[in-house]
């Protein structure tokens, strides 16, 4: 007889092709993970992956039986969901895919009192600033600014929309002066971001009725905004980031906002998951309690 864990634990497998990854989602160690594999593969009697010591992949029968398996345990755990929130107590582990700035600006802040209100929810949140395949990673939603979304997605928006700002640290601007106009940021050193290889986050105005993008000079480049807004408190350049994200240190007067009335408003964070006929009470809950307190927290 073929256990369900045992069918789990495939699955798993078979979406990370990594025992130590495998093993770390399932809170086991990779030897055990080695064996409840083995013992599903002699039970079955056919070889379900190839391993070597650098590689683990899917043999043809592994692969005929995981597009199988993958639908019927979706419907398992969409039973299990349904049956456990006629208790009227939404419940289980939420899997999040997060960029970092969504994260820091909509989740973080908050995560206490979720977990507070919801004592039958677990979280998971893997930040990665990539737009990630949330059904092959196994994911419940992913969170994103926009509507970059996959197809047949669903997407809700979990806050008002996103203002970018230029600033800088009271100490830069004492001594290199305030720019009062975009093209002056040409002259001042700025800190970037970087979303992707070779792409940076556009510094883009408005002048009349003209949409404008500058290069600016990058006296420094990092790859997450957090960095970007504690190297700007630090006086190192002008950063142009979230007026939401960095709304703590403007209410300390650690930042100074500057050319506002030339930036544009962006678009807001959204979250976004697989178009289902009836939304789980977890992923509901969630959704709900997180846009409450982004629309109504303080700017």
């Amino acid at each position: 007889m073929v256990r369900l864990p045992n069918l789990l634990a495939f699955e798993v497998l078979a979406r990370h092709l990594s025992f130590a990854r495998a093993a770390e989602e399932l809170e086991v160690t990779p030897t055990a993970m080695s064996k409840t594999i083995k013992q599903l593969e002699s039970d079955l009697g056919v070889r379900l992956f190839n391993r070597t010591t650098r590689s683990v992949a899917l043999t043809e029968q592994g692969a005929r039986m995981i597009g199988e398996l993958v639908p019927a345990l979706a419907q398992i755990k969409s039973s299990v969901t349904r049956a456990s929130e006629l208790s009227g107590r939404p419940s289980g582990l939420l899997r999040i895919n997060t960029s970092y700035v969504a994260y820091a600006a909509l989740i973080e802040p908050h995560m206490r009192s979720f977990l507070e209100r919801y004592r039958d929810i677990a979280l998971d949140v893997q930040i990665d600033n990539g737009l990630s395949d949330i059904v092959g990673g196994g994911f419940d939603v992913g969170i994103r600014l926009g509507h970059a979304l996959q197809r047949d997605m669903i997407a809700v928006p979990l806050g008002p929309v996103q203002q970018l700002v230029v600033v800088g640290a009271p100490k830069y601007l004492a001594k290199h002066g305030a720019p009062e106009a975009p093209k002056d940021l040409l002259g001042h050193a700025c800190i970037r971001q970087r979303l992707a290889p070779g792409r940076a986050l556009e510094w883009s105005f408005v002048v009349g009725t003209k949409t404008i993008t500058l290069d600016v000079t990058a006296r420094l480049v990092l790859n997450e905004m957090h960095s970007v807004v504690t190297a700007a408190v630090d006086g190192c350049g002008l950063a142009y980031v979230f007026k939401q994200f960095a709304a703590p240190h403007l209410r300390a007067k650690q930042l100074v906002p500057l050319l506002e009335r030339f930036t544009r408003p962006r678009e807001a964070f959204h979250a976004y998951y697989p178009s289902r006929a009836q939304l789980p009470g977890k992923l509901k809950a969630f959704l709900e309690h997180i846009r409450a307190v982004n629309w109504t927290a303080p700017s």
